[in-house]
């Protein structure tokens, strides 16, 4: 095993650069992980397009953090892995310790670790995330369907703080891969489900894993009409925003019926402002949600859908290309015409 490796370096806004980097020293409760599948990802578009992200990552960064492998290192004092074994490794990990953890709201640890250097050849796990968001991957489960539990793990806790129910209308706005995932849990959960994106050719996707209803933006002149149109006058249940655009979350309270609930899933770069009708908020009583993140109780929620088959990467990866296309890759989808998600294959 060489002492360097290839690796995509985040230097700024759409600026990342493959270099051969050393490769990263463990510590005695870390793992090193050979990476066999990284798959891309909307939150490392944004990344790529603003050149940061506050919480997640600081350039100059190793980038990437959606990945599965195979270990070929173990600290001496881990315990519960060893090497050789096939495993899925969550991006961050909470403390358990602090005012939120002690709540339940380990996504908004005070102190969450995040890991990244998913698009390189080797990936440290750090012993936190070892201990809390490390799992084996089960021999029959291939290393891009393992690699899907990030972002399902994100969606499994945005579906369950809507408080979904059977036969509940969902709207969700965005056809993206966040998007994406959210049509099929929600379907997968008994809901009616229709779609809202810019492009009929996007939601022709969102139509195969299961949208009963679409609504592309180019071809409608008022979406919330439509909508309408589609609710029979009331408006959705529940409407989820997986867009992350002013714009769009005004649009996503304007689809509701009353007593509806709307989760604010995108994220909107820091220092937004969002101007929401309080008549409609109040005597409509409409519930505002926003879901940031996952658990450890998500990740495993996340694996076990996956594991069961309800959800595969043949539903949203839809490419595959070496590690050393990266940056025309990131490109790409930064133009939204490329594949939902790819695998990058060192």
């Amino acid at each position: 095993m060489s002492n360097t490796m290839l690796a995509a370096v985040l230097y700024g806004k759409e600026h990342v650069q493959l270099e051969r980097v050393p490769v990263p020293e463990i510590g005695p409760e870390d793992l090193l992980v050979r990476v066999r599948a990284a798959l891309t990802c909307g939150t490392d578009v944004k990344v790529f397009r603003r050149g940061y992200h506050a919480r997640m990552i600081v350039p100059p960064a190793l980038f990437g953090h959606e990945l599965a492998g195979d270990i070929v290192i173990a600290g001496d004092r881990v315990t519960q892995f060893e090497v050789g074994q096939r495993v899925v490794a969550a991006n961050s990990a909470p403390c358990l310790n602090c005012f939120y953890c002690r709540r339940g709201k380990e996504n908004l640890c005070e102190d969450l670790l995040f890991n990244n250097g998913a698009y390189a050849e080797y990936i440290r796990i750090p012993g936190r995330i070892v201990r809390l968001n490390t799992h084996v991957i089960p021999a029959n489960l291939a290393y891009r369907d393992a690699a899907l539990v990030e972002p399902l793990a994100c969606v499994v806790r945005g579906i369950e703080d809507t408080d979904l129910q059977p036969g509940d209308t969902v709207v969700v706005v965005g056809a993206g891969p966040i998007g994406s995932m959210f049509v099929k849990l929600a379907k997968l959960r008994g809901a009616r489900v229709i779609s809202v994106g810019r492009r009929r050719l996007k939601l022709a996707k969102s139509l195969r894993l299961g949208a009963d209803r679409i609504v592309a933006t180019e071809d409608t002149g008022d979406p919330v009409a439509a909508i309408r149109e589609m609710t029979g006058g009331r408006g959705a249940d529940i409407v989820i925003e997986a867009v992350g655009k002013p714009e769009t979350w005004n649009m996503a309270v304007d689809m509701l019926r009353r007593g509806g609930t709307v989760n604010f899933f995108g994220g909107t770069p820091a220092g937004t402002r969002v101007r929401l009708d309080t008549n409609i908020l109040h005597y409509s009583e409409i519930t505002c949600k926003a879901t940031f993140h996952h658990t450890p109780a998500s990740i495993s929620k996340a694996l076990e859908f996956i594991v069961n088959g309800d959800i595969t990467a043949s539903d949203f990866v839809e490419a595959e290309e070496p590690l050393e296309r990266i940056s025309e890759v990131l490109a790409r989808l930064m133009e939204g015409g490329a594949a939902l998600k790819t695998a990058i294959i060192p």
